[in-house]
């Protein structure tokens, strides 16, 4: 089995990416959507994170505003909350990969924002990221109702899209259409279902 590491900056479009990866037939482990279930109520994250953070937990519930306001731009807090949550994260991503291989899967997708930032490229075989240019990075990033200095904290803590494009095998430009990201991206699984053969 390949693995993919799908990574990109906020506002890149990895999502739509991702997307268009899982309608060709890859299984896809969005970490995000992971991360999300084990904040949700009663999701595994949330006692250790009440206890770390006071008062971002009430009533069996993750105040989203509380924490993100208590973690954004304080560094030492950030990574507390990535002790608690990365190792989770990586357990199901583990069992995400080991169902994908049981089904016999040949490749599998890991779409981590984070990829490079945490070290996990060393966890996939072919490294693809998403790249936009800067203003329409900004521009999708406002769309979705975040300030300038919530953007600013964000990128701050994100490595820059040069570094990433450096390192990547693949860079996917969704800066011009749509119809453009997904054309590539076609191309680049019927590139890897060929090598796999």
């Amino acid at each position: 089995m390949r693995v993919i590491g799908l990574t990109g900056g906020i506002g890149m479009g990895k999502s739509a990416a991702a997307a268009t990866l899982r309608r060709l037939g890859l299984p896809v482990f969005d970490a995000d959507a992971a991360v999300y279930r084990l904040q949700a109520p009663g999701g595994a994250a949330l006692p250790a994170i009440g206890r770390a953070f006071p008062g971002t937990v009430r009533a069996g519930r993750l105040d989203r505003v509380a924490l993100r306001a208590a973690v954004l731009g304080h560094p030492a807090a950030l990574r507390r909350l990535e002790t608690i949550l990365h190792p989770m994260v990586r357990a199901v991503e583990r069992r995400f990969i080991a169902r994908a291989r049981a089904h016999g899967h040949s490749l599998v997708v890991l779409d981590i924002p984070l990829l490079f930032e945490t070290g996990g490229e060393d966890r996939a075989d072919i490294l693809v990221v998403v790249s936009a240019p800067a203003s329409v990075q900004r521009q999708r990033v406002r769309a979705r109702g975040r300030s300038d200095a919530e953007i600013a904290a964000i990128l701050a803590r994100q490595m820059p899209d040069a570094e990433k494009r450096r390192r990547a095998h693949h860079v996917v430009r969704t800066g011009l259409s749509r119809h453009h990201s997904q054309r590539h991206l076609r191309r680049l699984v019927r590139q890897w279902r060929e090598e796999n053969r």
